[in-house]
């Protein structure tokens, strides 16, 4: 199946997706890579515990399902990287930061991440002014995630050891001028 760019959209991530959002972060092809330690949720208070504030913007990362063809398939997360200090990457100001997963098992390993990503990038967290680069971070065993952040544009900025983490993150950033609009489904410059 090739999939058309025009097809992805995002809408606001609301408490009524929390249940979905629970399933996901239980699957075995998420639950490998996304959360804290890349643990399973066992509880489903748990996940309201973690993203609920943010939908109710008492935390400063802007959430949203990610759609295909008006179908959730994922999440998608952004936020300005001075927002929370102890991110101690180093990035400079006006650095963003992304992170995202999908849910659907039949979607993943299929090229859609790529996608979804310039697409975000291009409508979400580009059209921030304030915003001039955005990073992205990888378990440096994930060498698909790191694939497809590379086809979306992004490059290898360094390797960092995060506190609860079971292995290094490999973290790429890509910036403004490097985006280029999706519509042409092209590769990045």
């Amino acid at each position: 199946m090739t999939f058309d760019p025009v097809l992805i959209s995002f809408r606001v991530f609301a408490l009524e997706d929390l249940p979905l959002l629970y399933r996901w972060l239980n699957t075995n092809h998420v639950a490998q890579w996304y959360g804290a330690g890349h643990v399973r949720y066992p509880a489903y208070e748990r996940v309201v515990e973690r993203y609920a504030p943010r939908i109710r913007g008492e935390e400063p990362t802007d959430s949203y399902v990610i759609l295909y063809a008006g179908a959730p398939i994922g999440y998608i997360q952004t936020y300005r990287v001075a927002d929370y200090p102890e991110d101690r990457w180093q990035v400079g100001a006006g650095a963003a930061a992304i992170d995202l997963l999908i849910g659907e098992a039949d979607l993943v390993y299929r090229g859609l991440g790529p996608k979804i990503l310039r697409r975000f990038l291009n409508e979400i967290v580009f059209a921030d002014p304030g915003v001039t680069s955005c990073v992205i971070g990888s378990s440096v065993s994930n060498a698909a995630a790191i694939r497809a952040y590379e086809k979306a544009g992004f490059k290898h900025l360094k390797t960092v050891h995060v506190a609860g983490e079971p292995e290094p993150e490999y973290l790429m950033r890509t910036a403004r001028e490097d985006v280029i609009d999706i519509s042409s489904d092209s590769s990045p410059r």
